[in-house]
Order: C-alpha cells, then sequence, then structure tokens
C-alpha cells in the first residue's frame, strides 16, 4: 500500500511563498492540523489543500473566521449546496465592501485632484483659478455628504 504523501513546513512555505511562521499562525488559528513526528510538523494533502484555500480566502480579503467557517463546512459533506450558497453570500458582501471602498477611492483622489489645481494655481498667482477650484472641491465634498 503506497504512503500518503505528506510535506514539511519548509516544502509548503516555499511552495505557497509564505513564511514557517505564517503556516504556524493557521495552525493557531484551527486553519491547519498536521500531526507531529517526534516535534517536526508533518502535514497531509488535506493541510496542503486548507492552506492552499486559507491563502485563497485571505487574498479576497476575508477574515480568518470566515475562511475556517468555509473550510471546515466542507469537511466530509457530500451535499455541497449549503456550503455554496454561503460561500455566496460571503462573496457578496466582501464584493459590496470592495465597491464601497472603490467609491470612496474615486472620492478622494477627485479630492486630491481639485487641491492640486488649487495649489498650482495659487503657486502661479492665479487667485481666480484657485478660487474655481476651491468652489469645485467645495461642491464635491457637499455632495458627496
Amino acid at each position: 500500500m503506497a504512503k500518503a504523501q505528506t510535506y514539511t513546513i519548509t516544502e509548503l512555505a516555499r511552495e505557497f511563498n509564505v513564511t514557517p511562521r505564517a503556516i504556524r499562525f493557521y495552525e493557531d488559528h484551527g486553519l491547519l492540523t498536521p500531526a507531529r513526528a517526534g516535534r517536526a510538523r508533518v502535514y497531509s494533502k488535506a493541510d496542503r489543500t486548507r492552506l492552499k484555500l486559507t491563502l485563497r480566502g485571505k487574498r479576497l480579503g476575508l477574515s480568518l473566521a470566515e475562511i475556517r467557517e468555509l473550510i471546515d463546512m466542507y469537511d466530509g459533506v457530500r451535499n455541497s449546496a449549503p456550503q455554496l450558497e454561503r460561500l455566496l453570500k460571503v462573496l457578496a458582501e466582501r464584493r459590496a465592501t470592495l465597491e464601497q471602498q472603490r467609491e470612496d477611492l474615486e472620492a478622494v483622489l477627485g479630492e486630491i485632484a481639485m487641491l492640486e489645481v488649487q495649489c498650482t494655481n495659487l503657486l502661479g498667482h492665479d487667485t481666480e483659478g484657485a478660487a474655481r477650484a476651491r468652489a469645485e472641491l467645495v461642491k464635491r465634498v457637499r455632495d458627496a455628504a
């Protein structure tokens, strides 16, 4: 019978371009549960998959609690419909957060652009241009509120 494939912490860290400390951090939060061979950690294919899913969740901006909930839902379950529905809900919430952040960034970038115009006009002694830029900035701030 073939031996199940295992990985060391160093191998996983190298493969996923993370530090061993990060992997131990995910262990501390219950996302990974390696076996022990003496003092050494021995990671299974399931641990490798959980690490991959954890890193994907982090890239999406999910919290460790959300990642753990989603990963734990899949352990040994044959009917994946509830898991997929939960994942869709989490993704929709994340999308809404990112859309709001994008709107906020666009507003801030617009304000920066107007301040740059105002400063440039003041440096060029164009007080009328500076006043127009200031009025536009005030209008944007009021519209955003």
